[in-house]
């Protein structure tokens, strides 16, 4: 295991070699979790080592193969095995009768028994029911089976580097590798004044956060709780000690957010520059607040605005969501942009100061917001807006996405379906890009 740590501890620190500097005392825990990870998924692909066609004779895969290959399809499984000898062989076997290949295998060790998760390629004909069926008639129990796709091909080691990287450069993504890790589940992030309150305080969740069988919970860097909840499927230790090692090496490296920023000139030959934006950013967003009309902050909260200042250090938190900030050349923040993580949803909010609204600031910012979305794998986005918005409404339009509306006592929420593969952002209508550092 030693020699394990120490390969994957040079590879973090390869990884972030040319982004934040990453403490020392960081990489030994996330290489111990990703060592541990890759134990049992090397063992289980080793079946795949075969010699080369030309060392046996063997003719190239034929057509027959190929067609055999596209009707095939790809199973996510976890069920629990006995923790026996010949309990996980029993199980292998059976899969094999049914020509059924085991591409990855990972095990999560529990109290009683092993949570055993795979990766099957599996005869296109066969159901998940039929699979469900098979596997408890080996010696499996509570099984649970998902369809899988190329991505999940990554083997455990090579996804947690990823998101470790990701995590350590831009705190907005502890969410999203959160989600990424442990799949489809709800994530919430409750501040120290809300879970001080319905009996979920921040002192009720002990440094090491709890595993309560659905839900984990993890005290936020910043104070308060995160709450993930997968009511589908159990979470296991193992989970849990990835997501623990994930919330730590967000914790110690403090706010931190890419650095880089475009510039844009728009038709007057104004320039402007579109960056990243936190709560460092809180006092030039409450000045722009205050530059803006009534009618304009009424339009973006959809109610009293007297204190919408108050919403800003939720709304700039890495921890929500991702906000982009149009700032003149002088430094003045004249437009804010929102991507803010829901639950299983994510929405869009704008707002764009008085003086600089119908210049394409805000398709501009919508854009890029949608196409973050979209790498994040975001299947859709949401804005919430009134009728009389007209501004918003075409925007969501100028995407050029399929977009559904409802709307109810003149509040219109409007849904934008993203596509697999989104642009990178939507260009601004009467601007020409100048430059990106």
């Amino acid at each position: 295991m030693s020699r394990d740590l120490s390969d994957v501890t040079d590879a973090l620190t390869h990884l972030f070699a040319h982004g934040p500097a990453v403490p020392a005392m960081l990489l030994a825990p996330v290489a111990a979790l990703i060592a541990t990870a890759g134990v049992r998924t090397r063992w289980s692909q080793r079946h795949g080592q075969a010699p080369p066609p030309d060392d046996t004779g063997a003719r190239p895969p034929g057509a027959e193969a190929e067609a055999e290959a596209e009707a095939s399809a790809l199973w996510r499984m976890r069920t629990t095995v006995r923790d026996a000898p010949g309990s996980l062989a029993a199980l292998c076997a059976a899969l094999a009768d049914r020509r059924i290949d085991i591409l990855s295998l990972q095990t999560h060790p529990l109290a009683e028994g092993t949570v055993d998760e795979f990766l099957l390629r599996a005869p296109g004909e066969l159901a998940g029911s039929e699979l469900a069926e098979l596997v408890t008639e080996a010696g499996g129990a509570h099984t649970w089976t998902e369809r899988a796709d190329a991505h999940d091909l990554v083997d455990a080691p090579t996804r947690l580097l990823g998101l470790a990287t990701r995590t350590a450069l831009d705190a907005a993504e502890l969410p999203l590798a959160l989600r990424q890790l442990l799949g489809r589940c709800t994530i919430r992030s409750l501040p120290a004044s809300t879970a001080g309150s319905a009996g979920s305080a921040v002192d009720d969740v002990p440094p090491q956060g709890t595993l309560e069988d659905t839900v984990l919970r993890l005290r936020a860097p910043e104070g308060g709780v995160i709450s993930v909840e997968r009511p589908y499927l159990p979470f296991t230790p193992a989970e849990f000690a990835r997501a623990r090692a994930l919330v730590e090496l967000d914790a110690r490296l403090g706010p931190r957010l890419p650095r880089g920023r475009d510039e844009l000139t728009l038709s007057e030959g104004r320039n402007i520059t579109v960056r990243r934006a936190d709560t460092r950013d809180v006092e030039a967003a409450k000045a722009m607040h205050e530059r803006c009309s009534a009618r304009t902050l009424g339009m973006r909260y959809h109610g009293p605005v007297g204190d919408a200042d108050r919403y800003l250090n939720h709304l700039l938190s890495p921890r929500f969501g991702r906000t982009l900030a149009v700032q003149t050349a002088s430094g003045r923040i004249v437009g804010l942009g929102h991507l803010l993580w829901d639950g299983d949803e994510t929405e869009v909010a704008l707002l764009v100061e008085d003086a600089w609204q119908r210049r394409g600031v805000g398709a501009e910012l919508l854009g890029r917001l949608v196409a973050m979305a979209a790498e994040t794998g975001c299947e859709s986005v949401y804005a919430v807006t009134q009728a009389s918005n007209t501004g918003m409404v075409a925007a969501m339009r100028g995407l050029g996405l399929p977009l559904d509306y409802q709307i109810e006592e003149g509040t219109l929420v409007v849904t934008a379906r993203l596509a697999p593969a989104s642009p990178a952002a939507v260009p601004l209508a009467h601007a020409e890009r100048i430059g990106t550092d």
